[in-house]
C-alpha cells in the first residue's frame, strides 16, 4: 500500500524529499544506495525506525561478500514496493506524463496511487463486505 506520494521535477534527487515521505510512525526504512547518507534525516523524522538502506560493499577494490549478501536481502524486500508501481503503470496507464507542468501531473499521480491502493486491496475489501 502507498502511504505517501510526492511529485517533483526530474532534476530533484529522491533523497532530498525523504523528510516529506516519512510520517514518524515507521519501524523500518528500506532504501537503495541513493538513501545511503540519510541516516540523520531518518533519525530526525522517524526516531523509532531502523535504517535498512543498502551499504557500500566495495571498499578500495575489495568486495565484502557478507555486506553484499545483506544488500541483496534488503533488495529482495524492497522489490515488493515495485508491485504498486506496476499497477499504476499497466492498469491505470501512468507510464508517461500527459500534461506539461508539475501540478496537473502530480494530481494525476495522486489519483493513480489512490486507485492502485484500492486495486491492491480489492480482494480484502470484497471479502469484508465493503462495497
Amino acid at each position: 500500500m502507498i502511504h505517501a506520494v510526492r511529485a517533483t521535477p526530474a532534476n530533484v534527487a529522491d533523497s532530498t524529499v525523504l523528510p516529506d515521505l516519512l510520517h514518524g510512525n515507521e519501524t523500518r526504512v528500506w532504501g537503495d544506495q541513493a538513501y545511503r547518507g540519510q541516516r540523520v534525516v531518518i533519525r530526525e523524522h522517524a526516531p523509532r525506525a531502523l535504517d535498512f538502506t543498502n551499504r557500500r560493499y566495495r571498499h578500495r577494490g575489495v568486495v565484502d561478500e557478507v555486506e553484499r549478501a545483506k544488500n541483496r536481502t534488503k533488495s529482495k524486500v524492497r522489490a515488493k514496493v515495485e508491485h504498486p508501481i506496476g499497477v499504476i503503470k499497466r492498469v491505470f496507464g501512468f507510464a508517461k506524463v500527459r500534461y506539461r507542468g508539475l501540478k496537473k501531473n502530480a494530481h494525476h499521480l495522486l489519483v493513480a496511487c489512490a486507485l492502485a491502493n484500492l486495486f491492491i486491496a480489492r480482494r480484502h475489501l470484497l471479502r469484508c463486505g465493503v462495497a
